[in-house]
């Protein structure tokens, strides 16, 4: 490589840093504006998410579904289709794992699991097949499908917890609190760090995490999934049937979304209850795109952004700042990464159009980040 390359790259690794930092400053002018000294503030966001053994259990927990549904994410974008439907692809994959479960409660506990976990993956999997179908074969715009049966998934859950699947205790009660009845403890997965909310879906999560990177850049479905993300008219003309993969794209993101809520389900809340979802199916995205959209360097954003999380409460709770302000700060460390990004990607742009003049076109490097070669490599 040559040194320009170098400090490309370079760049580009370091972006993702200054767009945390520059949006945390932005964010301490509006603690300034409350009233509120940043410094405390911050201290007590970092020493809540990370300062202890709860903290950083809590961290973790919160973690867990990010990566998930992140790498739902990370699968949909790289085969081109925004996937903005994670939200509503999490509750019905929570829905269906609850129901499976509560519906073969009898069965033995090394086959309830597992299948339990297949269920939601398949809950969520048949949600985002819904849109990825539209999309494909009917044309229509994903954001737009996405976001519509987001609304009808939190529609459907409330009237479920409302009625068929309200749990008969609190029927009996009268207090009608929308909520299952309880899982088997035989589907509970198990906890990490004794007398914390840690549980084993981490490691589900990471193990998944590796797959997935050799699923996009190891397999022969993974390079067809990225060339039609990158270029579908280079991968048409290759033989290449687009609208499956196009499809099959939201599927893989709607299992992996599906899967975060039966991990949520089975590993915290052991019943299926409103407000399940904690906003992760947008928290994911974000966590998704700070990982440069890839399965690996997802892992330090979901923790950073399960921090966040955290530290968010603790900072409400200790010196009244709105957790609103880290949904604010969210957004911008998701603007100035996208637009950090896009000057890179014309960055490349510029460096291979000098090579081309300087070299001759048939020794230039091709342009990363214009649908070519150089976009489906690592």
């Amino acid at each position: 490589m040559t040194r320009r390359t170098w400090s490309l790259r370079l760049f580009e690794a370091l972006l993702p840093i200054a767009a945390v930092l520059l949006a945390f400053a932005i964010g301490a002018v509006l603690l300034l504006a409350l009233g509120e000294n940043p410094l405390e503030a911050y201290w007590t966001l970092i020493s809540g998410a990370f300062g202890s053994v709860a903290g950083l259990a809590a961290t973790l927990t919160k973690m867990t579904p990010l990566i998930l549904v992140g790498l739902g994410i990370v699968i949909s974008f790289r085969g081109g289709v925004i996937n903005i439907g994670g939200e509503g692809q999490l509750i019905i994959g929570a829905l269906g794992a609850t129901a499976f479960a509560l519906a073969f409660s009898s069965w033995p506990g090394w086959l309830l699991l597992p299948l339990t976990l297949i269920m939601g993956a398949l809950a969520g999997a048949f949600w985002g097949g819904i849109a990825g179908s539209l999309k494909a074969w009917l044309n229509v715009n994903e954001i737009l499908s996405t976001v519509m049966l987001n609304s009808i998934a939190l529609l459907l859950v409330n009237w479920l917890l409302r009625g068929p699947l309200l749990d008969p205790a609190q029927k009996a009660a009268g207090t009608n609190i929308p909520q299952t009845a309880a899982i088997p403890e035989s589907t509970w997965l198990p906890r990490l760090i004794p007398r914390t909310q840690l549980h084993a879906g981490l490691l589900l999560a990471l193990v998944l995490a590796v797959l997935v990177y050799f699923l996009l850049w190891r397999t022969t479905l993974g390079y067809r999934i990225r060339t039609v993300g990158l270029n579908p008219s280079a991968a048409r003309y290759a033989g290449i049937p687009v609208p499956f993969y196009v499809a099959l794209s939201l599927v893989l993101g709607g299992a992996f979304a599906g899967l975060a809520g039966a991990v949520e389900v089975m590993g915290l809340h052991h019943r299926m209850l409103e407000g399940l979802s904690g906003g992760y199916g947008f928290s994911g995205i974000v966590a998704a795109l700070f990982g440069k959209l890839h399965p690996i360097g997802l892992i330090p954003a979901s923790f950073f952004f399960g921090g966040l999380l955290v530290g968010a409460d603790k900072m409400q709770r200790a010196i009244q700042v709105p957790s609103a302000l880290i949904t604010v700060i969210n957004g911008m460390v998701v603007m100035f990464v996208v637009a950090s990004d896009l000057y890179v990607r014309r960055a490349k742009r510029r460096y291979s159009a000098e090579a081309m003049s300087s070299i001759g076109e048939s020794a230039a490097p091709p342009a990363a980040g214009d649908g070519t070669a150089a976009e489906l490599v690592p």
